[in-house]
């Protein structure tokens, strides 16, 4: 696959919306489905440029509550909605016409023909080499892009050296990292670097870390998706009585932490429930000073148990 430069033309703003929740046990025509296309109505209503979604969120309910919000607002709402295609349920393939089968599904639930951005989603059931060769995914994606079906391409994964052969095919536009640049972990950081490099716009995933600097320490509190160890407990909560002695919450500043990088164009928090977004735009609006970041500084390299090594 030819490696070239890209000249990023997705309009992200600085927070994106995650949905991954929405309408997660939810049936079609329930009071409860009503009440999640509330929310998304509610998501709508922000001034955030995209919604984030995917195939297999809430095991595509996602984006069919997100479909019924679209059918209720003007049809230039459909131009915030970006999502991704996924494996297959149950086989796990994940080729060419997987892709464009998963495409069709999504688009059939959200009620559109087009989306603006169309990411790559966790392809872990196949190798590198099987998505990037003939008759991958990857060829499902770039033929989407060059029918003027979507208006740009994307991988989101985890794993950072995975991530970077991803973005050195010179193939996407954009790339998603989650749980890889946050306060407690940078190592997606060389990742962005490279993508921003390209021309690639960069989101980042998962600012609070799936949890922990959300709600801080306490017993269960986990780290992507991880029992976060008793080491990391203690720096957390030196993070967090750092942070109130200047004045701010922690998830505040792991918000912050994130929207100043110039590494990110976009930091995608997730926002299911009421109010929820509400209290995200509270976060942005935090003046967070200065000085802190240097306080956090001090602290030290946070103990991350994060482990890509397996893809290295």
């Amino acid at each position: 696959m030819t490696q070239e430069t890209r000249t990023a033309t997705i309009g992200a703003g600085p927070v994106t919306l995650g949905t991954s929740g929405l309408g997660a046990r939810t049936a079609p025509g329930s009071a409860d489905e009503e009440a999640a296309v509330e929310v998304a109505l509610d998501l709508f209503a922000g001034d955030h440029a995209f919604l984030d979604t995917s195939n297999n969120y809430a095991g595509g309910r996602s984006e069919a509550v997100l479909g019924l919000a679209l059918a209720r607002l003007a049809p230039e709402a459909a131009a915030r909605v970006v999502s991704k295609v996924d494996h297959e349920p149950g086989t796990r393939v994940f080729d060419r016409d997987r892709v464009l089968r998963s495409f069709d599904e999504t688009t059939a639930r959200l009620g559109v023909d087009h989306l603006p951005l169309l990411h790559l989603h966790d392809p872990y059931s196949v190798t590198f080499e099987e998505a990037v060769g003939p008759g991958g995914a990857v060829e499902g994606l770039v033929e989407l892009r060059e029918a003027g079906r979507v208006g740009a391409i994307g991988v989101a994964a985890a794993p950072v050296p995975l991530m970077a052969r991803y973005v050195r095919t010179g193939v996407f536009d954009a790339v998603l990292i989650h749980n890889r640049f946050t306060v407690v972990d940078q190592s997606a950081a060389p990742v962005f670097a490279e993508a921003k490099e390209r021309g690639m716009t960069v989101f980042n995933a998962a600012p609070f870390g799936s949890g922990l600097l959300a709600k801080g320490p306490h017993d269960g509190a986990v780290y992507d998706y991880r029992p976060a160890g008793a080491d990391l407990l203690a720096w957390t909560r030196r993070l967090q009585e750092t942070c109130a002695a200047h004045g701010v919450s922690l998830p505040a500043v792991a918000l912050h932490y994130s929207l100043r990088s110039p590494l990110v164009d976009s930091t995608v928090v997730g926002v299911a429930s009421p109010g929820r977004r509400a209290q995200l735009d509270r976060l942005v609006a935090t003046q967070v000073p200065d000085e802190l970041w240097d306080a956090v500084d001090a602290l030290g390299p946070a103990p991350s148990p994060v482990d890509d090594s397996a893809y290295a």
